[in-house]
């Protein structure tokens, strides 16, 4: 059974969060902080952390990198998602950087949770496979300077890891492996979230602004993501 270690200072949070999950099978232990989790994660072994980033008593972002300094190799490398009310972008790309896996904002949808939990959880797995097994399992997609590497999803511009995001990645394959072809924004909702979770159209247009910011940090001629207006986005051929 997956252990999951729930992170927040809001009471209700916990309550609906951990009931959700339990509901799927996952073992939840809940904290109100980061000083009494971290306690927690060093005495238990958990496959997976959601942290809040704004709590007392050590954020969320204080809490990951204090495990990721951890000398317990299994606590060091759990992957961790956020759970966060703030939209700041610097915020996502701090938490990426510091070795988040994921980054979802409140509100969100159990649904949703659920499935970017089974993503991240597979994801880990896949990562622990050697270069040789990937390499047999041909799993890498390669347009011009852009490999994406599906099996350990991970995302590399010239050479550089672009951190991304869950949702980002599935967005930037979804365009990459048609280049040319346009995507209306409900094609990429489905991609990204699955065609029983609703989020808004705008949605698409900040993962879009964002994604371009990212690959642009390492690569300012960066322009592989056309806008056609009133259609969708296409990855450029």
């Amino acid at each position: 059974m997956t252990h999951i270690a729930l992170v927040d200072d809001e009471t209700n949070i916990l309550t609906s969060v951990s009931l959700g999950l339990e509901s799927e099978g996952f073992k939840v232990d809940t904290y109100l902080n980061g000083e009494e989790a971290l306690v927690g994660l060093e005495k238990t072994k958990y496959d997976l952390g959601l942290f809040d980033i704004k709590m007392p008593r050590m954020n969320g972002n204080e809490l990951l990198m204090r495990i990721r300094s951890s000398k317990n190799l299994e606590l060091k490398n759990m992957p961790v998602i956020f759970l966060t009310s703030k939209d700041q972008e610097q915020d996502e790309i701090i938490g990426l950087k510091m070795g988040a896996s994921d980054y979802i904002k409140k509100p969100f949808s159990q649904k949703l949770l659920n499935e970017r939990i089974r993503t991240v959880l597979r994801v880990h797995e896949n990562r622990k496979i050697t270069d040789s097994d990937a390499l047999k399992e041909n799993k890498n997609l390669k347009k011009g300077h852009l490999v994406l590497d599906d099996l350990k999803q991970l995302c590399f511009w010239k050479d550089h890891v672009i951190d991304l995001t869950v949702a980002e990645f599935n967005l930037i394959k979804s365009l990459a492996k048609h280049p040319g072809v346009i995507k209306d924004r409900n094609q990429l909702m489905d991609t990204m979230y699955g065609d029983n979770i609703y989020v808004d159209d705008r949605t698409i247009d900040s993962h879009i602004k964002r994604l371009r910011k990212k690959f642009k940090s390492f690569d300012t001629d960066f322009d592989q993501i056309r806008t056609r207006y009133g259609s969708g986005y296409s990855w450029r051929e």
